[in-house]
């Protein structure tokens, strides 16, 4: 099933954390990658007295079942040297399950959809760059993305693949 994934960075040098996280999350073993957005730098949320952060989106294919996803993805974010903090605080990296093909759940540790999903212009635009169709919550990704367009959202680099991953 698809899965969907919200990357961002504001520590450190950004962009690299985000392509680590990236060739961590899809390195061929439990998630196939499909597509990513571009990054964007973006504002902080929530906390404001913090850098800006580097954000991207991206889709995968996995029969991980949800828990066993949130298990790989914070073990990626430790590995990437991220350590405990204030929320919404700085952070070397940051890696939200956004959903899981068509599947809700609201545990305390994991919301599928994402519980903030349609109130982060620093996610819907990214996602609405590669999944304008997608159907959350009954909300189309394109037209709740829309919502945000005089949001200080800025385009700063392309799309990340595995082929530019091996290029560097």
């Amino acid at each position: 099933m698809e899965a969907g994934f919200s990357l961002g960075s504001n520590l450190g040098d950004r962009a690299a954390n985000i392509e680590s996280a990236l060739e961590a999350l899809f390195d061929g073993n439990d998630i196939a990658f499909l597509k990513s957005s571009s990054i964007y730098q973006t504002p902080p949320w929530g906390v404001t007295d913090q850098p800006a952060f580097l954000n991207a989106c991206a889709v995968g294919e996995t029969e991980l079942a949800p828990d066993t996803l949130l298990a790989r993805v914070k073990m990626i974010e430790r590995d990437l040297g991220r350590q405990p903090g204030r929320r919404w605080g700085p952070r070397l990296i940051d890696i939200d399950i956004l959903f899981l093909g068509n599947r809700e759940l609201a545990a305390e540790d994991l919301a599928i959809p994402h519980r903030e999903l349609f109130n982060r212009a620093f996610v819907l635009i990214p996602l609405a760059e590669i999944r304008p169709d997608l159907v959350l919550s009954g909300r189309r990704i394109a037209d709740a993305a829309a919502t945000f367009a005089n949001e200080p959202v800025e385009r700063v680099s392309p799309p990340w693949s595995p082929a530019s991953a091996h290029d560097r």
